[in-house]
C-alpha cells in the first residue's frame, strides 16, 4: 500500500522465489503498492551424499534430486569403513547439540568451542559476533538437525587456511522459535563444512558450501546487534541504527493485533514478531534476494504453511526502515495491520485464493480504523470511475503483477470491493465469506461461496458493486 504522495515502487515481483539460505519456495507473491508483503512457502531439499577425506578416495556420481542445488554422490567409506562413518555422525551431532545448549545457555566458551581454531580468523570472528548479537534474543527452542544421508561435496581441502584431516558436509538444519511469538519452531538449512583435526571436529565453515548450491540462512542476529522491545503480543526486533522506529512499531503492536481480531476472530495465535532490518543487505536476506524491496514499507513472512493443520512456521513482519520510517504514526499502522491481516489469515488461504480477496480484506482492516477517508484511499479508483464508469470486472491475479497506478488501481478496487462486501453483509459474514473464497481452489468454488453467502454470483457482485461506487464516490 502506498501512502499519499509516496511513489509507487518497482514492478519487479516475482511468482517464484528463493528464500535466502537456498530455500526454494513456490507459492504467489502477494506484492502491495507501498507496503505489499508476500507469504513464503519453503520445501526442504534431499540429495545424496558425499565425504571428501584427504587422500585419493574414489567416487561413483549419484542421482540429485531436486529441491536442492548441488553435486551428489554415493558415500564411500571413510577410514575405517562403516564404524567411522556412524562415528563420525555421533561426533558432529553431539557437537550440534553442545553448540545449541551453549547458545542457548549463553557459554560464550562452549560455543566457540564447537568452532575451527585453524579456520580463518574472518570466520571466528563472525561466529563470536553471532553469539553476542544473540544475547538478547528470548530464545524458546534452538537446535540443529544433521542428515547424514543428504550431503554435498565439499571443497578442496587445500582451499582452507589450514588443511584439514577430513571435510564433511551433511544437511544441517536449524530450528529455533522466539519465546513469546511462535507457537511452533521453524526450520532453516545451513550451510555447514566441518572439518576433523585429529580426533576431534568442528565447524570451518557457513559459507564454502554456496556453490554448491548451500547457502546458510542469515537471521537478525547475522547482521548485528539485535535490540529487542517486548510486548504483550509479541515481539519487536531491530538493531541500534533503527531503534526509534522499533520503539514506534512496539508501541503500535499490540493495538494493531487487536484490532485485527476484531474483524478475523481469535482463531489465530494473535503473537506477532516484527523485524526491522538496519540495513539493505538485511532486509532482503530475510525477504528474499530474487523479491524487490524497493518501496515497500513492509513485507509479511512465513517460513512454511501448512493449510491442512493450520501450522504456520516463522510469521514475521519485516519493516523495511528506508519507506517505513518517514510514515506518519497513521499510516504505519495501516501497514502493521494490513500485514497482520496477512499472517492471522495466512492458515486458511490457498494458492488458488484470488487476489482480490486476498488482498483487498487486507487493505479493509488495514483502513477500517484509521479515520483516513475513502477519496485518499482510492484517487485512483474515482479518477476511473468519473472518466470511464464502473468497472466490468474484478482485478484479475495478473493486474497484481502490474506496476504503478494500474497496480494501485488492482489495490484500491480490492478494497472497494470488499467494503461493499462489509456494508451488503456485515463484517461477521464478511469474514465467512473470505474463509470460504481463501479456500477456494477453482472459479467454480468462488461462485458457490458467494451464492451461499452473499446470495450473488460474480456478475451481480460486479453490477451490485459498480452502483455502491457510483454512490460513494460519483
Amino acid at each position: 500500500m502506498r501512502s499519499p504522495g509516496c511513489a509507487a515502487p518497482p514492478a519487479r515481483r516475482p511468482n517464484i522465489l528463493l528464500v535466502p539460505g537456498g530455500r526454494p519456495t513456490i507459492g504467489r507473491v502477494q506484492a502491495f503498492r507501498t507496503w505489499r508483503g508476500c507469504f513464503v512457502v519453503a520445501l526442504l531439499a534431499v540429495i545424496t551424499m558425499v565425504v571428501w577425506v584427504v587422500g585419493p578416495i574414489s567416487r561413483q556420481p549419484g542421482p540429485v534430486l531436486p529441491r536442492e542445488r548441488g553435486a551428489g554422490h554415493p558415500e564411500r567409506s571413510a577410514p575405517g569403513g562403516r564404524a567411522a562413518a556412524s562415528s563420525r555422525e555421533y561426533e558432529l551431532t553431539r557437537l550440534l547439540q553442545r553448540r545449541a545448549e551453549a547458545l542457548r545457555t549463553r557459554d560464550e566458551t562452549v560455543f566457540m568451542a564447537s568452532v575451527d581454531p585453524k579456520a580463518s580468523t574472518r570466520f571466528q570472528r563472525k561466529q563470536r559476533m553471532l553469539f553476542r548479537n544473540l544475547r538478547e534474543v528470548p530464545l524458546a527452542e534452538w537446535s540443529y538437525r544433521l542428515d547424514a544421508t543428504a550431503t554435498v561435496l565439499p571443497p578442496d581441502p587445500g582451499t582452507l587456511p589450514v588443511p584439514p584431516d577430513e571435510l564433511w558436509a551433511p544437511r544441517v538444519v536449524l530450528s529455533y522459535a522466539l519465546a513469546g511469538v511462535d507457537t511452533v519452531p521453524t526450520t532453516r538449512v545451513m550451510g555447514y563444512l566441518f572439518a576433523r583435526r585429529g580426533d576431534s571436529w568442528y565447524l570451518t565453515s557457513d559459507t564454502a558450501l554456496q556453490e554448491q548450491g548451500r547457502s546458510t540462512w542469515r537471521g537478525p542476529w547475522d547482521h548485528g546487534m539485535v535490540r529487542v522491545v517486548p510486548t504483550d503480543s509479541g515481539l519487536v526486533l531491530g538493531h541500534d541504527r533503527n531503534l526509534e522506529l522499533v520503539h514506534r512499531a512496539a508501541r503500535m503492536l499490540d493495538d494493531s493485533i487487536a484490532a485485527v481480531t476484531e474483524v478475523w476472530g481469535t482463531g489465530w495465535s494473535r503473537r506477532i514478531g516484527v523485524v526491522v532490518p538496519g540495513s539493505r543487505a538485511e532486509l532482503r536476506a530475510l525477504v528474499s534476494p530474487a523479491y524487490a524491496v524497493d518501496g515497500i514499507a513492509a513485507v509479511a513472512v512465513a517460513d512454511e504453511v501448512d493449510t491442512t493443520t493450520g501450522r504456520v512456521e516463522g510469521p514475521r513482519v519485516v519493516l523495511n526502515t528506508q519507506t517505513a520510517e518517514p510514515l506518519s504514526d497513521s499510516a504505519l499502522r495501516v501497514v502493521l495491520e494490513h500485514e497482520i491481516t496477512h499472517i492471522a489469515t495466512r492458515a486458511d488461504t490457498v494458492e488458488a485464493a484470488p487476489m482480490w480477496m486476498l488482498e483487498g480484506f487486507a487493505d479493509y482492516v488495514g483502513y477500517r480504523g484509521s479515520g483516513i477517508p475513502p477519496e485518499r484511499i482510492a484517487p485512483d479508483l474515482i479518477h476511473r470511475l468519473r472518466a470511464e464508469g464502473p468497472p466490468t470486472t474484478l482485478p484479475s491475479d495478473r493486474d497484481f503483477r502490474l506496476s504503478g497506478s494500474r497496480l494501485d488501481l488492482a489495490y484500491q478496487q480490492s478494497w472497494s470491493v470488499v467494503r461493499f462486501l462489509a456494508r451488503e453483509l456485515g463484517e461477521r459474514r464478511l469474514v465467512e465469506l473470505y474463509h470460504r473464497i481463501a479456500g477456494s481452489r477453482s472459479p467454480e468454488e468462488v461462485e458457490e461461496a458467494l451464492q451461499d453467502l452473499a446470495g450473488m454470483d460474480l456478475a451481480e457482485l460486479i453490477e451490485s458493486w459498480g452502483r455502491y461506487l457510483l454512490r460513494t464516490f460519483d
